[in-house]
């Protein structure tokens, strides 16, 4: 019975220091969970080793007895996947759809703009044209090709001006997994980068820009490792456009919480 108590300890301990390297690193509490629960389970494993062969059985209570023993192992094995963190496709067929939809109004808006500026040659030519007709004294006058109406204008353009910047600001904090690497309003980090509660106080809009598109431009004070292994990518002024960028530096620059500790940026 000693072996027993002494064995299931050692899993608490196991579990418990499982558990405060899992809090340390500010994974989800399901995976804390999940960290104790393993601990345990192989104290139990231990303990069962120790435990007395079962009495040879034969016939139907052998089998009664094979059978009772996995319908309990296949339970526990689906009880316990079902509370595990579950992926979710939909999340990130939505993420997916929000990345494609900006290459999607490019298309459409390339689109438009080739026709406009073919109707502004056009426009040009007739000029022209009337010119050369004054100038040999017919008097005609040639209709002028009207102007590219509004609405042939892309979606993309016609409705920018008027979003709400913050909100595409909010949206590509999320889109591109920012929270991965930085921590905000207490939530997301690992920390691989620092807090940014202060980042408003401590830099302008357009310095935030630049360094979210020039990662090399800034450094934050205690991590200077991070900062000469690259540890953020150069990768977002590719994925986001320059309308995306400015509102999600837009966004950042009005986080002012000055009681947030968040490292002072220095200029490289």
């Amino acid at each position: 019975m000693g072996n027993i108590f002494k064995k299931l300890g050692i899993g608490l301990v196991v579990g418990g220091a499982l558990v405060a390297v899992a809090h340390s690193q500010e994974l989800p509490v399901s995976f804390q969970i999940l960290f104790f629960t393993v601990a345990l389970i192989g104290a139990v494993v231990f303990i069962l080793l120790d435990a007395k062969p079962i009495e040879a059985m034969s016939g139907g209570k052998s089998l009664f007895a094979v059978s009772a023993f996995w319908i309990l192992l296949v339970t526990v094995c689906v009880a316990g996947a079902s509370l595990l963190p579950q992926f979710d496709p939909e999340d990130e067929k939505a993420k997916i759809g929000k990345l494609l939809e900006k290459e999607r109004k490019q298309s459409t808006q390339g689109k438009a703009e080739e026709l406009i500026a073919r109707a502004k040659e056009l426009d040009e030519k007739v000029k022209a044209l009337e010119e050369r007709l004054k100038g040999l004294g017919t008097g005609q006058m040639v209709a002028t090709a009207p102007p590219p109406s509004t609405s042939e204008k892309p979606a993309a353009a016609a409705g920018g001006a008027g979003g709400d910047i913050m909100k595409v600001g909010e949206e590509q904090w999320q889109l591109q997994e920012c929270y991965n690497c930085h921590k905000l309003r207490g939530e997301g980090g690992k920390k691989r980068g620092p807090e940014l509660d202060n980042i408003g106080t401590l830099l302008t809009v357009e310095e935030i820009q630049q360094k979210i598109a020039d990662p090399k431009s800034f450094m934050a004070e205690g991590y200077d490792k991070e900062w000469q292994k690259g540890i953020m990518p150069n990768k977002f002024k590719d994925l986001m456009d320059p309308k995306e960028m400015l509102a999600l530096a837009t966004w950042l620059g009005t986080f002012k919480n000055t009681s947030v500790n968040t490292p002072k940026p220095i200029k490289k």
